[in-house]
C-alpha cells in the first residue's frame, strides 16, 4: 500500500474503505475530502515545478506534507538540474516512507505498543511545517488568509461543520489574490 498510496491518513482510511462494502464514488470523495490540503501545496509549487518535464508527473504524485515542506524551501545547488534534484528528494521521501511501512509492520506485529496520544504528531507536524514557512517567506499573505478564514469558518460553522466551508473559502481565495502574490514575489 506504501508505494501506490503515499498519504498517511489514506492508508488507515483505506483498510476500512477495502474491508466495508466498495463504493468508487465513495472513495474517491473521502479521498479528496482527505487530502485537500494538497490542493495549496499543489498552488505554492507551480513555480518550482515549471519546466520539470519528465520528472513532473511523480513530484505531483509524490507532493506529501514532509516533500514540500522540503521542496519548497530548498534551491538545486549550482550545476544540478532540478528536475533531477527535486526527483531525487521526492523519490528518498516515498522510498523511506515505505521502508517505515514494511518496518513497522513487521515490528508492530511482533511487539505490543500503546499508541495514546499518538494523534497529537501530525497537529505537531503542521503547526512546524507552518511555522517554518512563515519565518522563511518574505509574503506572509497567503498565512494570514488561511488562519483568518479558518477561524472565521470554525466561529460561523462550529467545531463539526467548518472543515469544507473553510477550504472552500480558503481554495478561492488564494485563487483570488494568487496573481498579485506571485507578481510581488518576482519583484
Amino acid at each position: 500500500m506504501s508505494v501506490t498510496i503515499f498519504a498517511g491518513a489514506m492508508q488507515f482510511i483505506a483498510v476500512d474503505l477495502l474491508t466495508s462494502a466498495f463504493s468508487l464514488l465513495n472513495a474517491f470523495l473521502i479521498t479528496i475530502m482527505v487530502n485537500a490540503r494538497h490542493v495549496f501545496y499543489g498552488f505554492s509549487m507551480l513555480e518550482k515545478f515549471e519546466n520539470t518535464g519528465w520528472a513532473k508527473p511523480y513530484l505531483i504524485f509524490s507532493l506529501t506534507d514532509e516533500t514540500f515542506s522540503l521542496l519548497y524551501s530548498v534551491t538545486p545547488p549550482e550545476g544540478i538540474g532540478k528536475s533531477s534534484f527535486y526527483f531525487c528528494i521526492a523519490f528518498l521521501n516515498h522510498t523511506y516512507w515505505i521502508a517505515g511501512g514494511i518496518i513497522g509492520a513487521l515490528v508492530g506485529a511482533q511487539v505490543p505498543l500503546d499508541f495514546t496520544g499518538i494523534e497529537f504528531i501530525m497537529t505537531a507536524l503542521f503547526v512546524a511545517i507552518f511555522t517554518e514557512q512563515c519565518r522563511v517567506r518574505y509574503n506572509r499573505v497567503p498565512a494570514i488568509i488561511g488562519i483568518v478564514g479558518s477561524v472565521l469558518c470554525l466561529v460561523i460553522f462550529g467545531p463539526d461543520q467548518f472543515i469544507l466551508p473553510a477550504m472552500t473559502v480558503l481554495v478561492a481565495a488564494l485563487s483570488l489574490i494568487r496573481k498579485p502574490i506571485e507578481k510581488g514575489l518576482k519583484n
